[in-house]
């Protein structure tokens, strides 16, 4: 019998630098989602990948001094393996500068531009670099961008547009048609009360004011806006071909089952992916869930904040599964959930080594200690142990209810109850009483098997959410990990079977005192431990330093470069015969003429680039004023050119 197809994904991650915690957590809860799914029977496919385009990654190559696609390549190699660490399950990782994606999305625009969809216009507006988007007045929210409260700046600049209000009556009908469509409800409602019924306006999808995107293939001074871009990646990824010949795979998969996003960005998938599809006559995908922020303290974290924590520093203190365990169990359903490092020690203790942890321990050592690892079911039982044996295998159906409803902190807490019904039924039987009365050793065994039979159990149902200890816990009971349906049978445990001799201790308990000081430790290595150097990159040794070459540098000639409107091509006398030449991204703020005969300070070891085809042979200082402002580091006119600076 053919298995019935779930097809899922995540968001995909923006490569303008390492993710945090707060990104990491929608690839742990879809990995979980996934995995289950898995475990249900279906066949799942499971994807994830990078966005890649865009004026803000265009700006921080510039500022690396290096090309986006080096840059880019950089960050997507992180995501990966960071994603890689925490043990993700995903069957496709997309970056959206994957050839066969870029070749896709430029047939999609041309459809959609033949099909009067699309038509060029000009776009004025406010607009906000790096959430990459445009605003009215009306929009901001006290004068700023309503997404990330950051500055906006007056743009105009020509621009294709896509017509919105052409599909948001059939928009909202499928919506009020498909109440499961956008979860949870309260998403709904403010998507269509906010946007979808006040009436949408018609949505900019290109640019001409940057270069590092998709070039429309009709008009190659305009490249493709971002969710034009980002958003198909959910078809293109699967082998979609707007041409008509879609791959097996594809008319397999489509609809997705699951987009899985964060609250901040659902209503790109919501309003604007729909549309889209629409227009290419393909079908929604079935739901869209938009879950909640994992916030540092109070706030969402954010690297001008400096409250980001890494999955990596997570896991080097806690490991791989209580990362996952925390960030699942932390988030509710609907509203946001807050990680802290006592937080996340008060639930390593209490949940990971007292309550799972110490069970699976101490359940081996009694069957050691008392029938040296044998496990023996001889059938003498009690009426407490009726209880127990309903507890868990009530318990495979309460998880699949939880998960069906995507409420993935309550099935974890559904398998918690398991284990915590077992350590409260120790208590009840006191096996170290039992085994000082020599008529009670059957009755002891059938206690030892109830529980190592219940562990298993228990353990086969956590495999999603924490793989490498469940695997780790049946391999201590000797045993595989079972099936849904044998989760719901008591009694599998083979009776004669032996346990490991020695139990492994799967959760270490932590002082919270120890962790905080390697915490403060390891920022006072990377020069972040006192507040004045907030933001300040890591230290580095008078050695490192050295390794710079900084030399005064003086500006014999300036013009642009064609087709990139923030680069500016500079002659440089630097005291070596024949001089070299620079590209920096200058030109908005400086004219060329202005900067001829000034003295600045370049990186004169800097490895050449090549910045929109032009060379670039080193990089000029500058100051980041404000997210919008840069500044030329000019020095004395009498300092000779050439002069190192150390």
């Amino acid at each position: 019998m053919e298995k019935e197809k779930f097809y899922m994904t995540t968001a995909i991650a923006y490569t303008s630098g390492k993710p945090h915690i707060g990104n990491t957590y929608e690839i742990v809860l879809a990995d979980s989602i996934a995995r289950y799914k898995r475990y249900m029977g279906y066949d799942v496919f499971f994807q994830t990948g990078t966005d890649e385009h865009g004026q803000k990654i265009e700006l921080k190559a510039e500022a690396a001094g290096i090309s986006p696609q080096e840059y880019v390549d950089g960050v997507a190699a992180q995501v990966k393996g960071i994603w890689d660490l925490m043990d993700t399950s995903y069957d496709k990782f997309i970056r959206t500068t994957d050839k066969d994606h870029e070749a896709q999305v430029q047939k999609i625009f041309k459809y959609l531009y033949d099909k009067g969809d699309i038509y060029k216009g000009h776009y004025e507006g406010l607009y906000c670099t790096p959430c990459e988007s445009f605003f009215t007045e009306s929009q901001l929210v006290d004068g700023k961008c309503p997404d990330c409260g950051g500055e906006v700046q007056p743009a105009k600049e020509e621009a294709y547009f896509f017509r919105m209000s052409k599909y948001a009556d059939r928009l909202i009908q499928h919506i009020n048609e498909h109440p499961e469509f956008i979860q949870p409800v309260s998403r709904k409602n403010e998507m269509m009360n906010n946007f979808l019924l006040p009436g949408l306006q018609d949505l900019c999808v290109s640019r001409t004011s940057f270069t590092w995107g998709i070039p429309v293939s009709f008009d190659p001074k305009h490249v493709t806006y971002v969710w034009l871009d980002a958003l198909t990646n959910y078809i293109t990824g699967i082998g979609y071909d707007c041409d008509g010949n879609s791959s097996a795979l594809f008319n397999k998969n489509w609809p997705a089952d699951l987009h899985l996003v964060g609250k901040d960005i659902i209503r790109f998938h919501t309003i604007y992916w729909p549309i889209f599809l629409m227009a290419l006559d393909l079908p929604l995908p079935k739901q869209v869930f938009g879950h909640p922020w994992l916030l540092q303290g109070d706030g969402k974290m954010s690297k001008s904040k400096g409250n980001v924590l890494y999955a990596d520093e997570l896991v080097e203190l806690f490991g791989v599964d209580a990362v996952r365990y925390f960030v699942l169990h932390e988030m509710p359903f609907e509203n946001d959930g807050v990680i802290s490092w006592e937080l996340m020690v008060e639930r390593m203790n209490s949940d990971l080594a007292n309550t799972l942890g110490n069970l699976v321990n101490r359940t081996i050592s009694m069957s050691n200690k008392y029938f040296d690892g044998v496990v023996r079911n001889t059938g003498v039982s009690e009426e407490v142990d009726e209880d127990l044996k309903a507890v868990v295998t009530a318990a495979a159906d309460k998880v699949t209810a939880k998960m069906d409803q995507l409420r993935v902190a309550d099935a974890i807490t559904e398998i918690f109850s398991l284990f915590k019904r077992c350590n409260k039924y120790i208590d009840e039987t006191m096996p170290w009483a039992l085994a000082k009365d020599e008529s009670k050793k059957e009755r002891l065994e059938t206690v030892l098997y109830n529980l190592v039979e219940s562990i298993s159990i228990g353990a086969s149902l956590l495999e999603s959410f924490m793989p490498s200890t469940a695997k780790r816990i049946a391999a201590q009971l000797n045993t595989s990990l079972r099936s849904l349906d044998e989760c719901k049978a008591f009694g599998l445990y083979p009776s004669g079977n032996k346990v490991v001799e020695k139990p492994e201790i799967l959760f270490a308990r932590l002082d919270i005192n120890e962790v905080l000081e390697k915490v403060e430790a390891k920022k006072a290595a990377q020069g972040k431990a006192l507040p004045k150097y907030e933001g300040v990159a890591d230290l580095i040794s008078i050695d490192d330093f050295g390794k710079v070459d900084l030399r005064v540098a003086q500006i014999k000639a300036c013009e642009p470069i064609k087709k990139a409107k923030k680069l500016l091509k500079l002659q440089l006398d630097d005291g070596f015969d024949g001089g070299r030449q620079v590209v920096s991204g200058i030109a908005p703020w400086y004219k060329p003429e202005d900067l001829i005969g000034k003295k600045i300070v370049i990186v004169a070891n800097l490895t050449p680039v090549k910045l929109c085809g032009v060379e670039s042979q080193g990089m000029i200082l500058a100051a980041n004023c404000d997210e919008n402002t840069v500044k030329v580091l000019f020095v004395d006119d009498s300092i000779p050119n050439g002069a190192k600076l150390k």
